[in-house]
């Protein structure tokens, strides 16, 4: 005896309500999470600035240690997890592959050349160094763009793999040939400890000038998750739902990489996070990108937040940020991909 397709409509209805519900819940404990971590972070170190909250307002060290320093280390912090996080999960998304990450279309070896160039040929001031790490990263997405089109080896997503693990190849080489040209007692360290990534003595003047970048690129994957996930068909699905498949990809992965090179140019090179927090938001709520895109946005704020915490805090001299956010992401991406029910679906 069969129930009434009615009762059975609305049963589902009602089911599929209490599971976004109780996502919901999930990610308000995230964000309220961030919040915490990040009020906390700002008064985390080897200097009692818990001074400053007490009312001690006289302490004038206290104070600009937490606006100045603190604060905007901070900000970029999350905004960096919260970049690179996000661009995984498009990237991982629309190519349909879990070992994708923001570096597969040149963005990350473009910006280490772009980076190295200007210590070795222009010059190493912070602002000069950004710009030529921002403008080789838009190059590296460009040049994979133009060589996919001309490439006549398979479809659209493959061919566009292809060009970025050429061109990729191709700033490696270089990076290699300025390394060896670069002054091994005051240009070489320089560029070795931009590669390793670091949050050090980050102002507010760096912070602005990524955060609106950020924000856009961010807001504009927000809002485009419910199109990610008819991306993530085949060509011809998505195509029979009425989507511009090549269009809409192109302007997805423009707004993934543009927060993700304003990040870079300013922090260095920060591994791991755009390869391990797309896996955790998936664990947590599935492939559907309406929910998994803004968690993975909020752990990828709070794992980079807490990896900078103990960079700062684990030794007497500053751990570089690059070499944590690696083995904290290396070590939680074994343990996903080894426990059980780990699978991926196109």
């Amino acid at each position: 005896m069969t129930g009434n397709p009615g009762s059975l409509a609305d049963a589902a209805v009602a089911m599929q309500e209490r599971v976004h519900r109780k996502r919901r819940r999930i990610l308000i404990l995230l964000l309220f999470s961030l919040t915490l971590f990040f009020v906390g972070s700002l008064f985390l170190g080897r200097f009692p600035a818990f001074r400053f909250l007490a009312g001690s307002h006289s302490d004038a060290l206290a104070q600009r240690l937490v606006w100045n320093l603190r604060l905007p280390r901070c900000i970029v912090a999350v905004a960096a997890g919260m970049a690179l996080a996000s661009a995984g999960m498009v990237f991982q998304t629309i190519f349909a592959n879990p070992l994708v990450e923001p570096g597969l279309l040149s963005v990350s070896q473009g910006a280490a050349f772009g980076a190295a160039f200007s210590i070795v040929a222009i010059s190493g001031s912070a602002w000069i160094v950004q710009s030529c790490a921002a403008l080789c990263a838009f190059a590296g997405l460009g040049a994979s763009y133009l060589l996919a089109r001309s490439i006549r080896y398979g479809g659209w997503v493959l061919r566009l793999i292809l060009a970025g693990i050429a061109v990729s190849a191709m700033f490696s080489a270089g990076l290699g040939i300025l390394k060896y040209l670069a002054d091994p007692l005051k240009e070489l360290p320089e560029i070795t400890f931009w590669l390793l990534g670091s949050l050090a003595g980050m102002s507010w003047t760096e912070t602005l000038s990524i955060l609106p970048a950020v924000a856009l690129g961010m807001a504009y994957m927000l809002a485009m998750r419910w199109r990610i996930n008819v991306l993530s068909l085949s060509d011809e699905a998505a195509h029979a739902l009425g989507v511009s498949v090549q269009r809409e990809r192109m302007l997805l992965l423009v707004a993934a990489v543009i927060p993700t090179a304003a990040v870079i140019s300013a922090a260095g090179m920060i591994g791991w996070v755009g390869l391990m927090v797309p896996h955790i938001g998936r664990r947590m709520f599935g492939a559907d990108t309406r929910f998994a895109l803004p968690a993975t946005i909020l752990l990828g704020g709070l794992f980079t937040l807490l990896c900078d915490d103990l960079a700062r805090m684990l030794l007497p001299g500053e751990i570089p940020l690059g070499i944590l956010t690696s083995f904290a992401g290396a070590l939680v991406f074994l343990i996903l991909i080894s426990s059980k029910g780990v699978r991926w679906q196109r």
